[in-house]
């Protein structure tokens, strides 16, 4: 096949032979050519920028990593940016709520919470239903 006509016939191909000079990402996701249309990526992440909500975050990242190349580029691929944008925003929320409950159980502890510490925890749940053997 002509060189001339593999260029015609992918829409995707940088006209400019050298990545570097072209500030615009061709692909919107990381794995270039081997990955999804510009068409099936709005709907990719549009589904993981939604079931994100449904108390799948992680589907956030994955969003975020899968499109790295919209992130890094604000101006290109204005149809799905949005919804990567907005995964990246939902996640860094979620990972910020999920940190901050963390630490304050770990550092906090009994002093933090004083006598309701006991009906907080989960590793005396046995004991206080009469399931251990032990006790």
């Amino acid at each position: 096949m002509d060189p001339s006509q593999s260029h015609s016939n992918n829409p995707n191909l940088n006209p400019n032979p050298n990545p570097l000079a072209s500030s615009v990402p061709i692909w919107p996701t990381i794995d270039g050519s081997l990955g999804l249309s510009e068409e099936e990526s709005v709907k990719y992440a549009r589904r993981f920028y939604k079931f994100g909500f449904a108390l799948l975050p992680l589907l956030w990242a994955v969003n975020c990593f899968y499109f790295w190349p919209v992130i890094r580029h604000s101006h290109s691929f204005p149809r799905i940016r949005p919804y990567v944008v907005g995964s990246a925003v939902g996640f860094t929320l979620f990972s910020a709520v999920l940190c901050s409950w963390a630490l304050t159980f770990s550092i906090g502890g009994e002093r933090l919470f004083g006598p309701v510490w006991d009906q907080l925890v989960m590793y005396n749940l046995a004991d206080r239903l009469g399931l251990a053997g032990w006790s």
